[in-house]
């Protein structure tokens, strides 16, 4: 992030951690007063955990502080988002927060109700100890926070709004260049129009500086409104391309997570993630006459555009 925005007054007391893009944003809200310790809110993905062990554990011993972690936030539970939970936990014993809508679904551990057996993504088990309700308001650092619901990328994803300070933490709601792949749409469920209610719902407030899921933070919130709105226009008069660079993403965050994948073996792993060939039965069959085949023709294009490469016969992620 430039040194101008890292220098935004906003930021005063909060660290924030840019990843790339299998693991999600993080920021570290340092403790402020009589509170037990700082807060994480959200961890990034099971694959660099220690890594995000690493940041956490350097930010909290740095400048002569010796603080705790007490509490893990999430903003929704994809497996970007939250795959370090269970390491920060084991680590620091600090507690874990997430919105209400899968609180049992965590506690139980249904994969296939927490979306990790329909993307075919991992994500290590942790517990909950906590959830915050759309609503209710997150104090940390000195500074309160209001919950309000982001349905559309997620239906039980939440943003926080420091109003005093003019802070957003958008998750995938509002990037500065887009937002996150409309998963209900890709079920077959209606999300777009949660989408536009949200990016009317920032617009409405008087933000300062955005923390985005993924990318640097932006202060431009009213031209990074504009392209998700021209974005979300877009998809909404061709259903069809949402869902197939949602496909894309699906494909292209799964080599990111296991790095290399003979095709043989890639294509096995599409035809067992429901959410791939669901999207095909809906979408994709007037393109190919197989999951299989629309899932070859849709690795061509990745390659094609650089996203992806061969290495023999083996696919690649170009990260």
């Amino acid at each position: 992030m430039s040194d101008s925005v890292h220098d935004h007054p906003a930021l005063a007391g909060l660290r924030v951690f840019e990843r790339g893009w299998l693991s999600s944003n993080n920021i570290l809200v340092h403790a402020a007063g009589d509170e037990a310790g700082a807060t994480l809110i959200d961890s990034g993905h099971v694959n660099h955990a220690e890594q995000t062990l690493a940041l956490v554990r350097r930010a909290l011993g740095g400048n002569g502080r010796d603080e705790p972690l007490h509490r893990i936030v999430n903003t929704h539970l994809h497996s970007d988002h939250c795959g370090g939970n269970a390491t920060l936990a084991r680590e620091f014993g600090a507690r874990i927060t997430i919105p209400p809508g899968l609180a049992d679904a965590v506690r139980e551990w249904r994969a296939d109700a927490l979306s990790y057996d329909a993307t075919g993504q991992r994500c290590e088990r942790f517990e909950v100890h906590d959830t915050l309700h759309p609503g209710e308001a997150l104090e940390a650092g000195g500074r309160r926070f209001e919950v309000l619901a982001a349905p559309g990328h997620d239906p039980d994803s939440v943003m926080l709004f420091d109003a005093a300070n003019g802070l957003l933490i958008s998750a995938d709601a509002l990037w500065e260049h887009g937002f996150g792949v409309v998963f209900p749409e890709m079920d077959g469920e209606p999300g777009f129009d949660d989408v536009g209610a949200v990016l009317d719902a920032i617009e409405a407030l008087p933000v300062k500086l955005v923390v985005p899921g993924h990318g640097a933070p932006f202060t431009d919130v009213q031209a990074a409104l504009a392209r998700a709105r021209s974005r979300l226009a877009s998809f909404r008069a061709e259903p069809a391309r949402h869902a197939k660079h949602g496909v894309k993403v699906l494909i292209k965050y799964h080599l990111m997570e296991v790095r290399e994948q003979d095709e043989a073996a890639l294509m096995a792993w599409a035809l067992a993630t429901p959410l791939f060939t669901g999207v095909w039965e809906h979408h994709g069959r007037g393109q190919a006459d197989s999951a299989e085949g629309w899932c070859a023709m849709l690795v061509n294009e990745l390659v094609s555009s650089g996203a992806l490469q061969r290495r023999g016969t083996a696919i690649a992620d170009t990260a």
